[in-house]
C-alpha cells in the first residue's frame, strides 16, 4: 500500500494526469529549449481553461505542432493552422492556434539574439528559482514583477497569449518559482 502524499493539486479521485504532472512535472527547472516552447504554448493554450484540461490533450498538441519543434511550427502555413481549427482533439480557438506560429517566430528571434531562449529567459530570475515559502496553495500569487517584465518583453517582440498570468504559471511550470507549499512533498526537492 503506498502513502498518501500531501500535494499542491492533483488530490482529487480520478486526477492521475493530473497528480503525475504535479509529481514529476511541475516546479522542476527546465533548461530544455524545446521543452520551455512546449510550457509557452501550452500555456497560452490554458488561458482560460483548467490546466488539467490541456494536459489530457497534451499528445495531441504535441502532434498538432511537430513535437513543439519551433521551426516547424513557424514554418507552418496559413492552410494547416486553419485545419488546426478543426481538430477537436485540440482546443479549436483560431486565436490561440495562429499564436503558436507567431510565437515560434518570437522564440527562433531570441534563440537567435541570446543563443538559447534558456538563456534569455533565466535572465528574468537571476538565473536561480526564486524559493517562496507559501503555507497553502491559496497563498500563491497570480503574478510577480519577474512575470510582469518578461510579459513586456515578449509582447514588445510580437509574442501572443503571454500576459503576466500566464507567465507567472508558466514560470511556476518550469521552475522559475517554487510555488509549492511548504506542506507539500514536493516543496524541498524542488
Amino acid at each position: 500500500m503506498s502513502e498518501m502524499k500531501v500535494r499542491c493539486f492533483g488530490n482529487k479521485p480520478g486526477q492521475v494526469v493530473y497528480a503525475q504532472y504535479h509529481d514529476e512535472e511541475w516546479g522542476i527547472p527546465v533548461h530544455d529549449d524545446r521543452h520551455l516552447f512546449e510550457m509557452l504554448i501550452l500555456e497560452g493554450a490554458q488561458a482560460g481553461l483548467s490546466w488539467e484540461t490541456i494536459l489530457k490533450r497534451r499528445d495531441a498538441y504535441r502532434a498538432a505542432f511537430h513535437h513543439f519543434d519551433p521551426a516547424k511550427v513557424a514554418a507552418m502555413t496559413d492552410q494547416e493552422l486553419m485545419k488546426l481549427c478543426e481538430d477537436a482533439s485540440i482546443i479549436r480557438n483560431r486565436l490561440k492556434i495562429f499564436a503558436a506560429r507567431q510565437n515560434a517566430q518570437g522564440f527562433l528571434q531570441i534563440q537567435k539574439e541570446f543563443g538559447s531562449f534558456d538563456v534569455y529567459l533565466w535572465r528574468f530570475v537571476n538565473g536561480v528559482p526564486i524559493q517562496n515559502h507559501w503555507q497553502n496553495f491559496k497563498e500563491t500569487p497570480v503574478t510577480s514583477p519577474e512575470s510582469d517584465a518578461l510579459s513586456k518583453d515578449l509582447k514588445k517582440r510580437g509574442m501572443k497569449f503571454v500576459g503576466s498570468t500566464i507567465l507567472y504559471a508558466f514560470m511556476q511550470a518550469v521552475g522559475m518559482v517554487n510555488d509549492h507549499p511548504v506542506s507539500c512533498w514536493r516543496y524541498k526537492s524542488v
